[in-house]
């Protein structure tokens, strides 16, 4: 079996630092390499893979101000699908635009749909719906126009996250700063409860930065530290107190409270989305529906047994979990 893995070119893969689709796109190549499936990865030139590694775009767009968006991503997209007839199924990361190359080739192509930016986008899922193959990382993100192949939830490399049995006594937000992921609102459940906040992100709304968030940024209770690696991550998530992830929109899939949870830091977020899919209410933190249930989690969360919460992660969220669960997807394709 020979496998494509397509991901996006916005960051390198997997990311410096922040990049889910590229983090996702990067498991599920390393996955596959380690269950000894021959697996490509078209990503950027410095992409970091133990398969072999296809690419035409030296960098990120994002993180190269020179480069065009489209034009990296016609490019790359093209390159791969050039290429298409010398493997047995292409695995899409990349949203909706490789799906209008899918008529023009042979080779099966599964495309795992890592959350709808907007309903604009749904025409083109819905015109390769009966030619196409569609796997969603959450039930809740199911689309009821569209097929699906199976969910398959995303999974990480648990060597990179350490469990931590005594936190501190900080809490911590983790996530693009923008209002639908609620930083300002974990900024007030902070200040209710009298914690102090660590906010970790990329400024992705600079307004909202300025506005709502700026303001209350003081480098005692309330800290920003910027945009977080892999090593910075594993500690703050593992000696945090509590993750706060008070969303206002129905969220996909939710990479940091897989996180957190598996360095066995508890997660209070706002019960949305697939966030009932991802965490136990009373065993692994806490679903709730304002600012004032926040508060009163964030007085409950001893009651939270950490090594519960990284065990339960690791058995729902690891690498070889969802590794197992495409190799289930690709053999239904390709009737093997």
């Amino acid at each position: 079996m020979k496998i494509a893995i397509l991901s996006p070119v916005a960051w390198r893969t997997p990311p410096r630092k922040y990049g889910p689709w590229e983090q996702v796109a990067s498991n599920i190549a390393e996955g596959l390499v380690e269950s000894g499936i021959d697996t490509t990865l078209f990503a950027t030139a410095d992409s970091i893979t133990k398969g072999r590694l296809k690419a035409v775009c030296e960098h990120s767009w994002s993180e190269h101000a020179e480069l065009d968006p489209k034009v990296c991503e016609c490019l790359h997209i093209s390159n791969m699908m050039e290429q298409a007839d010398e493997f047995d199924l292409i695995h899409n990361n990349f949203d909706f635009l490789p799906l209008t190359y899918s008529r023009l080739i042979k080779t099966p192509m599964v495309t795992t749909i890592h959350g709808f930016s907007s309903q604009k986008i749904l025409p083109v899922y819905k015109k390769y719906n009966s030619t196409s193959y569609y796997v969603s990382i959450s039930d809740s993100d199911r689309n009821p126009e569209l097929d699906y192949i199976a969910t398959v939830y995303n999974g990480l490399n648990t060597d990179e996250f350490t469990f931590r049995s005594e936190p501190k006594g900080y809490l911590l937000f983790f996530g693009r700063i923008h209002p639908e992921k609620g930083t300002y609102e974990s900024i007030q459940i902070a200040k209710q409860s009298g914690r102090k906040l660590i906010i970790s992100g990329l400024i992705q709304h600079q307004e909202y930065f300025e506005s709502k968030i700026k303001p209350y940024i003081n480098d005692d209770d309330i800290i920003y530290i910027g945009n977080s690696g892999p090593e910075e991550r594993d500690r703050l998530m593992g000696e945090a107190y509590a993750l706060l992830h008070p969303i206002s929109f129905n969220e996909p899939f939710g990479l940091s409270v897989a996180e957190s949870m598996l360095c066995g830091t508890p997660v209070i977020a706002f019960n949305k989305g697939s966030m009932p899919e991802l965490i136990l209410d009373g065993k692994t933190g806490f679903l709730v529906k304002s600012i004032d249930e926040a508060v009163k989690a964030v007085n409950n969360i001893k009651s939270i047994n950490r090594k519960y919460t990284s065990e339960y992660a690791d058995s729902k969220f690891s690498r070889q979990k969802m590794t197992e669960g495409y190799l289930e997807v690709y053999k239904k394709i390709l009737g093997t």
